[in-house]
């Protein structure tokens, strides 16, 4: 009978051993993929200009984001060869109400993308963003 106790203390502690292991593996694991998706969310944000949002299950994913640029690891950042400077031209002032309808777009698709993560309907929204694509064209458009 004692032969039996301490074969089953023995299984115990491996367990409680590979226990403590496979913890530290998912944990590990874990963070990998997190710095992925955060590598992957500012590249998408760079890119974009919008964050890139998560999935439904998903109720939280927030990192600080970097203000300066991050270099490759491992490898010397070559310089990159600039073209010669043009002299600057005069910046025009952006007409206010394109400015504007430019946010309201900014705003209303930002609502689409909500609107088609959470599986509503999205008919009307897609209906407001063309009539203020339609708006910036007829402001921007030259009057002849």
């Amino acid at each position: 009978m004692s032969d039996v106790i301490s074969q089953y203390q023995k299984w115990k502690e491996q367990g409680e051993s590979l226990r403590g292991q496979a913890k530290q593996a998912m944990e590990s694991r874990f963070r990998e993929i997190l710095s992925e998706a955060v590598r992957i969310a500012e590249e998408y944000r760079s890119d974009f200009g919008m964050p890139l949002k998560p999935a439904l299950p998903v109720t939280a994913f927030k990192y600080k984001t970097s203000t300066k640029p991050k270099g490759k690891k491992g490898g010397k950042q070559k310089a990159a060869v600039k073209p010669p400077e043009a002299p600057p031209e005069p910046i025009a002032k952006p007409d206010p109400k394109v400015a504007g309808l430019q946010r309201k777009l900014a705003s209303t698709k930002g609502k689409l993308d909500a609107a088609k993560t959470a599986g509503k309907p999205t008919r009307t929204l897609e209906d407001k963003i063309y009539e203020i694509e339609d708006e910036i064209r007829l402001a921007t458009q030259p009057i002849a």
